[in-house]
């Protein structure tokens, strides 16, 4: 369990009911670890500016996670997190590894504009 503020995600159901309830999803798949708490803090940050994309965690040793894990979009990463970008259910963005402020939004600004 990821210790967050952020809804987190337990099943691969769950993750596919979100995308099919929110027309922007952005989820972070990490652990508690130095690479992934910067980014799930943005995103903590980002959810009061963002009102139109739904932010969300989900646990990177978690065997639900296979549905990013194997996503084809994550073929070749190799850090952590995953983080996954979907616009009506489909992935859009997918990265691998810290992100800043500045790159996150520019990805939320390209594809969940307002």
């Amino acid at each position: 369990m990821l210790r967050t503020s952020l809804h987190e995600i337990e099943t691969s159901e769950e993750l596919k009911k979100l995308q099919e309830e929110n027309e922007n999803l952005m989820v972070c798949c990490g652990r508690m670890g130095p690479m992934c708490i910067p980014v799930y803090d943005i995103m903590e940050e980002l959810e009061e500016e963002y009102p139109h994309v739904k932010f969300a965690v989900m646990a990177f040793d978690n065997p639900e996670a296979a549905i990013i894990r194997n996503d084809p979009a994550c073929r070749g990463f190799m850090g952590l997190p995953f983080t996954m970008y979907y616009k009506n259910g489909k992935t859009v963005k997918a990265t691998t590894s810290i992100q800043n402020r500045q790159q996150i939004t520019s990805i939320l600004n390209e594809y969940f504009q307002k």
